[in-house]
């Protein structure tokens, strides 16, 4: 799922649910509105008791350099979880011009999509 998908789905109210895999302190300083963060290192059945296996999960991490998206969804479909990954993480939601929320947050700006 890219940016863009994933802003429509928010805005429409689709059943999802925003996953930050990244450490608790990369979530601290910048992060999607509303995302839950979740590790990835510390993914077990105990720690997503509390998720809803009925909603979509989208999973995302820095960028294009870091996988924690990908361990982070891989733990999550393992566990039953509907998953989808973010095209791209923070770093592309941010270039295609999105808010963010936490330390450094940033404002969005007008959202014009190519696609």
């Amino acid at each position: 799922m890219d940016s863009w998908d994933l802003y429509v789905a928010l805005n429409k109210g689709q059943t999802i649910t925003v996953v930050d895999g990244r450490s608790a302190d990369a979530f601290a300083e910048e992060h999607i509105p509303g995302a839950l963060n979740l590790p990835h290192k510390e993914i077990c059945f105990n720690s997503t008791e509390m998720l809803d296996k009925s909603r979509l999960y989208v999973c995302y991490c820095d960028g294009i350099g870091c996988n924690a998206s990908t361990k982070t969804a891989l733990k999550l479909l393992t566990l039953g979880f509907e998953v989808r990954e973010l095209i791209g993480g923070l770093d592309w939601w941010k270039r295609d011009g999105y808010a963010t929320e936490g330390k450094k947050a940033q404002l969005g700006t007008t959202i014009n999509c190519g696609c």
